[in-house]
């Protein structure tokens, strides 16, 4: 009695960790969630370095500079958030050509995203510039 209960119980176990077992690193772009965003494309380092500089809030100046040195280009939402665009191919391929008609520019981007660690990712199926969106531009 003492062995099958120990075995039922070891299979019950086994059970559950499978059940448990995570298998979001097994899933593709196809299973990954799709998302709409909405946001000012631009380099990264300003808007994590000044807290001011928002979706709708910037400097045009700096924020070319910084896109012309080299910087990454995201997408940052009106909430703060920012997206780092990616490829859908493995290795990642740059989405940098992909973005500079964009650049300085409010857009809607679709496509399929990604979260870790606070790290947000779009694979951009589908992008438009948002021409009604007003800005407040400060250059000095």
């Amino acid at each position: 009695m003492k062995v099958s209960v120990a075995v039922g119980l070891l299979a019950s176990s086994a059970i559950g960790l499978t059940l448990a077992t995570p298998q979001s690193s097994q899933n593709g772009p196809e299973d990954a969630p799709k998302a709409i965003i909405e946001g000012l494309v631009r380099d990264i380092a300003c808007p994590i370095q000044n807290k001011e500089a928002t979706a709708t809030r910037l400097s045009m100046k700096c924020l070319l500079a910084c896109a012309r040195s080299g910087s990454p280009l995201v997408i940052l939402t009106p909430g703060g958030e920012l997206y780092v665009p990616i490829s859908d191919q493995m290795p990642d391929v740059g989405q940098r050509p992909r973005l500079m008609p964009f650049l300085g520019k409010y857009v809607r981007a679709s496509g399929v995203v990604y979260e870790r660690n606070g790290t947000r990712t779009i694979m951009i199926k589908r992008i438009e510039e948002l021409k009604a969106v007003h800005f407040t531009i400060e250059d000095q």
